[in-house]
């Protein structure tokens, strides 16, 4: 019999498959069950697909004279896919000019952020606007800043500070000064959000939630980001070098689609992108009218808000706070908040749901409370019943699901419904949510990515972009070992096998953003790779990602060059999409 691996075949456009490369690596690890390894990959360069996987001798025999592409030493897995990503803000808020103030990613302590603000004060010329993401107040031990604060490290230059929540901002005098608050009183409160005050009315130098956030933060922001597209296109490189090779825009509106199509357009661009258009937008159940090649950006799905974040105290759960110092300072009510906590009544939810799912798309629910989950699973069963969904693959999603039980798994399964995990909830804050946060039975069991596996449900994990660095190598060795980034251990029973943790981030990721030409390495499938200095399975896993490292990227059978593609995007003129930073940071998770 034929072995129908090695030999050209149709694609699914009817296009005859021809091999004209052929890729090869110490070892390839396809993640596809029916050839789990293998020596070499050929590849059809003009399609971008896979036209066979097999040894190099079989793939040497079937085309002779190929052209080979030979890896060494290396490792050939599919590419790596971050199932819930804000590529465009997150580049905007945590590559420079701005700069990312984050616990983990080298400011553990607020003395070290103090540090930074006046190393940048001595450096930076004078007059010059700075923009801050990631102040942790829980995990930095820092203060909740006010104007006064800032103004003595930047008594001149106007400065704003994003909390790492999202949902609170920090500026100095100087930026109060820009905005032109008369006699330093901010405006009346936006609906849903606030300005902080003093006694006597005047800005005290905080905000709180988006739309306050958003009024203070812009006028800084257009004058820093000067080049907003580039501003993203670091975040895409960023990913890439990280091996991502696919990921969403978790919060797209159509004022983001010029810069994602200018980026999907260049040759060297690292990432395809699914789209979920967020619910709030009036247009949310219209298709995507692009110019942007349909390999790279395709719209699947509509994003959805349960309830809030488990680090200022608003998700939906069943069970409180615990009474401790961190918790105070951090000003989290005790709780538990119950059904206030949801963004959306019971029928406003399902009033959403029956709106869009009749449009064919995906649904994807942020929720971090179990009973956010409970009530999320309840209007997913009415709404995919109504809808005669239940058992067919329709793939919607829950988001994050931080605190759900170990029953609630196995529901999400027999609904069909994808779980997208967060890693690096567990990573950074494992220690805090366990015995600080929360009780140890339920600390210790944030993130249970056993119980998720084993219930059958499809799982992916994500990194959410600004809330931490897109490494699916660490989200990968967090879920194989439970250590935190301490190297403390929790829930040693919601391990999972390298297997899975490698599904979650390749085939079980691509589907759940829809891209199923993605995910293995499996003719027919795109040709997109990530080579590693060594096999993941032959090092500890407890070093997994210090040990393997990442050696670049391959789009479409093409190895991607980053730095060509940071200097195409640099030859795209800013003045088109400098307006990017207002339409971008429209929500944080």
């Amino acid at each position: 019999m034929r072995d129908e691996r090695h030999v050209p075949y149709a694609a699914l456009n009817g296009r005859i498959m021809v091999t004209d490369l052929v890729v090869t690596a110490k070892t390839v690890i396809t993640m596809d069950p029916a050839t789990p390894r293998a020596e070499a990959v050929a590849v059809d360069t003009g399609s971008g697909q896979i036209t066979a996987v097999g040894t190099r001798a079989e793939l040497a025999a079937a085309h002779p004279g190929v052209a080979v592409h030979d890896l060494g030493d290396a490792t050939l897995l599919p590419g790596f896919i971050d199932a819930h990503n804000h590529p465009i803000m997150s580049g905007m808020l945590c590559r420079e000019p701005a700069h990312w103030i984050a616990p983990y990613v080298g400011f553990p302590h607020y003395d070290d952020v103090a540090a930074l603000f006046r190393s940048l004060e001595a450096d930076t010329p004078a007059g010059v606007g700075i923009l801050f993401n990631g102040l942790d107040r829980t995990l930095q031990h820092a203060p909740e800043l006010t104007n006064t604060d800032l103004d003595a490290f930047f008594p001149d230059r106007p400065v704003f500070v994003l909390d790492n929540s999202g949902h609170e901002g920090y500026f100095n005098s100087a930026l109060i000064s820009l905005l032109g608050w008369e006699g330093g009183t901010p405006p009346a409160d936006p609906v849903g959000a606030r300005f902080g005050r003093n006694s006597d009315g005047t800005s005290n130098g905080r905000c709180y939630e988006l739309p306050a956030v958003l009024a203070v933060a812009s006028p800084l922001m257009a004058r820093v980001l000067t080049d907003p597209l580039l501003s993203a296109a670091k975040w895409y490189r960023y990913m890439a070098e990280n091996g991502i090779t696919a990921t969403s825009e978790h919060t797209y509106n159509a004022k983001l689609l010029p810069a994602i199509t200018a980026l999907a357009s260049l040759p060297d661009s690292p990432l395809r992108l699914s789209i979920y258009h967020m619910s709030t937008e009036p247009d949310a159940a219209e298709p995507l009218v692009s110019t942007a090649p349909t390999d790279m950006v395709r719209k699947v799905g509509i994003k959805l808000w349960a309830d809030g974040s488990p680090w200022v105290g608003n998700i939906a759960t069943t069970f409180p706070y615990l009474d401790t110092p961190t918790v105070r300072d951090a000003g989290i009510p005790l709780g538990p908040g119950g059904e206030a906590m949801m963004n959306y009544t019971r029928a406003a939810l399902d009033a959403l749901l029956d709106s869009y799912a009749g449009a064919g798309y995906q649904m994807a629910f942020h929720v971090n409370g179990d009973l956010g989950l409970d009530i999320v699973l309840d209007a997913y069963e009415r709404a995919l019943t109504k809808q005669g969904l239940i058992g067919t693959d329709h793939r919607w999603r829950v988001e994050h699901v931080g605190a759900a039980r170990a029953e609630q798994f196995p529901r999400a399964a027999s609904l069909g419904v994808a779980v997208s995990m967060s890693p690096f909830q567990y990573i950074y804050w494992g220690d805090v949510l366990d015995g600080t946060l929360f009780p140890p039975e339920i600390g210790s069991q944030w993130q249970r990515f056993a119980d998720a596996v084993n219930s059958g449900a499809t799982v992916s994990f994500h990194n959410d972009g600004t809330v931490s660095p897109p490494i699916p190598l660490l989200n990968v060795q967090a879920a194989v070992t439970r250590l935190s980034s301490s190297g403390t251990l929790h829930g040693p029973e919601q391990r999972i096998s390298l297997d899975d943790a490698l599904k979650a981030e390749t085939v079980w990721a691509a589907a759940h953003i829809r891209r199923d030409d993605l995910g293995s390495i499996t003719p027919g499938k795109l040709a997109d790779f990530v080579v590693l200095s060594r096999d993941p399975y032959e090092v500890d896993p407890s070093t997994l990602a210090t040990e393997v490292v990442v050696k670049g990227t391959w789009r479409g059978g093409h190895p991607i060059d980053l730095d060509a593609f940071l200097q195409q995007v640099a030859a795209v003129d800013p003045a088109a999409h400098r307006d990017l930073h207002t339409h971008a940071v429209t929500h944080h998770c």
